[in-house]
């Protein structure tokens, strides 16, 4: 069963009798149903009344409908308005816009605006590579979606990503210092949503390519790729894979295996699934076998398959091992699993090698329930913030940006990628690693700087060599 969650983070406006015993029993009665207590306030003593604001957490809505019930069944409890948290967090939006150039009089409007503002346009047109320092250009990235692949939701179009979208721009900012926005695209057709960012790129210093469906995405990122001069980046695909690789990179120092001779067993090969192959293939990964809902990816069996999961097929899998994930498991040392919750069961897990490592990344529902693989794993890693070691794409795309976009740099390679992984992985001193801490958290302020200092020094090797 799912714990209480923040994200069901639930405010109860109530009337209760005027005494210390009805307070305790709101809370007492809210523990009983599985909630967790948060905050007990008194906000506005009436008569032989009090208003009191009880805030909780829960698991889901119906566990909060439940929690409402039983609160109103006791004596002279009136519940007088239900808040949700998460949507109050949301209302109106989760972002802004704020002037950088404040303008107090008209001799800053001259120089912000008319007539001064025609000098600098005039200088782009003449210069336009000057259009990255001179323009939002500089520091400003585009979240790109149509709403085909939101988390776990699926295909629920534009109006419905933006909340994510938003999110994602407030961790640019968080984390990295980047300004974002996003742009949600009322189209499916692939080509639309190419000629769309080529349209929008003169104003973006990059895009980053979010929730869009596979096997489109693929095609899309390599051709805007192709197309433009900035840095373009498919965060499903990528940064899985770099927060993926960071972790791995540390959880084998743990259980004192290396990569290029471990046994991987990868569940879901979308888009995610492939970045992580490829990515942990780069590192020396030589034995991955990926798992679809029709079991082991082979190079025997590639008919009717997509392009991209073709090749993922005919270049993984050395022993050309067939059958279920459950079969793949026996004698596997590494479980990453990008697909669906709950497709495991603990025992499952009873016939990898010793010292297994499991991510199951899944969410909101991982794989395999963290706390039972943990009696057969030595290291076990999910996508949720409530287990230890959360394996988070936050931890990569802030800073990779924060280094791209003070380089200048639009080609992001397969080194430059392996780069931010490493940088993410060294914040962790080898001291330090446990196997409840592979891999810094969310609010670890040194992670961006060592991804965008890792950008830069790949920037800079590689200058050296074109030298």
């Amino acid at each position: 069963m799912a714990q209480p969650s923040p994200s069901y983070t639930v405010a109860l406006h109530l009337e209760v009798p005027a005494s210390q015993a009805a307070v305790a029993k709101l809370v007492s009665t809210a523990s009983a149903q599985g909630a967790v207590v948060t905050g007990v306030d008194v906000a506005d003593p009436v008569g032989d009344s009090l208003v009191v604001d009880l805030t909780v957490d829960v698991r889901d809505s119906v566990h909060r409908r439940e929690l409402v019930d039983e609160l109103s069944k006791q004596d002279g409890v009136t519940v007088l308005n239900v808040g949700d948290s998460t949507f109050l967090a949301h209302v109106g939006g989760k972002i802004e816009v704020n002037a950088r150039t404040p303008i107090h009089n008209r001799r800053d409007l001259s120089r912000v605006y008319t007539p001064g503002v025609a000098r600098v346009c005039k200088a782009i047109y003449d210069h336009p590579e000057r259009a990255r320092m001179l323009t939002i250009k500089k520091n400003t990235v585009a979240v790109v979606t149509d709403g085909t692949a939101v988390l776990g939701l699926g295909d629920i179009g534009p109006a419905a990503a933006m909340p994510v979208m938003e999110g994602k721009a407030v961790l640019f900012k968080q984390f990295g210092d980047v300004d974002a926005w996003p742009v949600a695209l009322d189209t499916k057709d692939p080509e639309e949503i190419i000629a769309i960012c080529k349209a929008i790129a003169p104003a973006y210093g990059g895009i980053n390519l979010e929730d869009i469906a596979a096997p489109k995405c693929f095609d899309i990122e390599a051709r805007l790729r192709e197309e433009l001069d900035i840095p373009v980046f498919h965060d499903d695909q990528h940064g899985t894979a770099i927060v993926t690789l960071a972790a791995l990179i540390n959880a084998l120092k743990v259980v004192d295996k290396k990569i290029e001779d471990v046994r991987i067993v990868l569940s879901g090969v979308g888009a995610a699934g492939s970045a992580i192959a490829k990515l942990l293939m780069a590192h020396g990964a030589r034995d991955i076998v990926g798992y679809g809902r029709t079991g082991a990816l082979s190079a025997t069996d590639t008919e009717g398959m997509n392009p991209h999961r073709k090749w993922l097929a005919e270049h993984t899998n050395p022993r050309q091992v067939t059958g279920s994930l459950k079969e793949g498991l026996k004698g596997a040392d590494v479980f990453i699993g990008v697909s669906s919750g709950n497709i495991l069961e603990p025992e499952d897990l009873a016939v990898m090698n010793d010292k297994a490592i499991v991510f199951a990344m899944a969410n909101p529902t991982p794989e395999v329930d963290p706390t039972g693989a943990a009696e057969h794993a030595a290291v076990v890693a999910t996508g949720r913030s409530d287990y230890p070691n959360q394996i988070n794409n936050v931890l990569a795309f802030p800073g990779l940006f924060r280094g791209l976009l003070d380089e200048g740099i639009s080609d992001i390679s397969v080194d430059l990628l392996r780069a931010a992984a490493v940088g993410i992985a060294s914040v962790i001193e080898d001291e330090e690693l446990s196997p409840v801490y592979i891999i810094p958290g969310a609010f670890d302020t040194r992670v961006a700087k060592a991804v965008a200092d890792a950008v830069r020094h790949m920037n800079a090797a590689r200058q050296e060599v074109t030298e």
